[in-house]
């Protein structure tokens, strides 16, 4: 779907990302009795920028964006937006002042409003441009003409988007997405994802995503920030985040992955039941090589017409998960071991006997702090 321009007062992604450091969290810590949810969190979001905060159930992400919204007061640090203090200990700005749009993860839509009553809630009726601004948001999530729908007649995926539109309204410093495409459909969340991501930056808001779901915060965000027991592990691109973990969990919980033992952290290369796999040195203190799925090649075992590389090995197939576009193999190799393999749409069959090796350089990461 092409979300389109309508009118010329949309912010410019150019513009928006002039002003740097549109939200500052530094050194957040937030209690709830002998439980600390935050930890010292530190965050940075220039304007215009789009990031995901991705981390398990119960580390912290849902706690960090109700302090953000004013929802929860923080114990230590501070939260800033645009260059103002919003909580601080002894600052606590409520959340109607912030000026912060929340986005649920169901869109919580006023029943007796209309679609366009909906988006303009925010806006101010005395405001001349209120009716090209509703119609402007309408069009940037894919909803132009449907302003006099009312909510129930709309399908799920059809009501987030008005939740966004109206977020998007006000032109708020900052635009919450608090896991808003769980309740829908998978094919849907896709479409849904795709369109969200464009109209934000076509908008030139500033976002943040909570989610647990790698894949959407993966595809949509310009930056990860991926969080455990109340801290930060890592922030960087997706790609910098998958490609690059910090240490072994967050190699383990983005995407899947297998960790091989590294004696030698100087060692370039380490024997595994995969075969030998070629290790990319300079990481201080590196304890694990982590092998992902798509790196594990397959063929059918003594095959003439696609012979296996010197130093494959044997497995079996024990399981396939089918996706349509491609496939995640499980097999099991010599010793009882487990190993993945990501293959195309045409996978072999559980049971079939296969030759397997590693293909390209492997990144070593430290082990997991406890």
């Amino acid at each position: 779907m092409n979300l389109t321009m309508t009118t010329s007062t949309t912010r410019k992604p150019t513009q928006a990302r002039a002003a740097a450091h549109a939200v500052e969290i530094v050194g957040v810590s937030k209690r709830f009795g002998d439980v600390t949810a935050l930890d010292e969190v530190s965050l940075q979001l220039d304007s215009g920028e789009f990031l995901a905060v991705l981390g398990p159930s119960g580390c912290g992400k849902t706690t960090l964006l109700r302090c953000m919204a004013g929802f929860e007061r923080i114990d230590s640090g501070r939260i800033a937006l645009d260059g103002r203090a919003v909580a601080l200990p002894g600052i606590h700005l409520p959340p109607h002042r912030r000026q912060v749009a929340v986005v649920p993860q169901e869109g919580a839509l006023f029943p007796h409003l209309s679609v366009a009553e909906n988006v303009g809630f925010g806006l101010s009726r005395r405001d001349r441009h209120r009716s090209a601004r509703i119609a402007e948001c309408l069009e940037l999530v894919g909803l132009g003409g449907l302003g006099a729908r009312m909510p129930h007649e709309l399908s799920g995926g059809q009501q987030q988007r008005v939740a966004l539109a109206r977020a998007l309204a006000p032109r708020p410093p900052l635009v919450l997405l608090d896991e808003p495409f769980s309740a829908l459909d998978a094919s849907l969340r896709v479409d849904l994802r795709r369109d969200v991501r464009r109209a934000l930056h076509e908008d030139g808001a500033t976002a943040i995503l909570v989610t647990h779901d790698q894949a959407e915060a993966l595809s949509m965000a310009d930056r990860v920030a991926v969080m455990r027991d109340g801290r930060v592990r890592q922030v960087g691109t997706p790609e910098e985040v998958y490609g690059t973990p910090v240490d072994a969990w967050v190699a383990s919980f983005v995407g899947e992955a297998d960790l091989v033992d590294l004696v030698d952290e100087t060692a370039t290369e380490v024997r595994t039941p995969l075969g030998r796999v070629e290790v990319l040195p300079g990481v201080p203190g590196a304890t694990r090589v982590v092998v992902r799925p798509e790196q594990v090649q397959l063929a059918p075992a003594d095959d003439p017409a696609r012979p296996a590389p010197e130093g494959s090995v044997r497995a079996r197939v024990t399981t396939v998960d089918f996706h349509g576009h491609d496939a995640l193999v499980t097999l099991e190799l010599a010793g009882g071991l487990t190993a993945q393999a990501r293959t195309g749409a045409f996978p072999p069959a559980v049971g079939d006997t296969v030759d397997a090796w590693v293909e390209g350089p492997c990144r070593a990461v430290p082990g997991a702090e406890t």
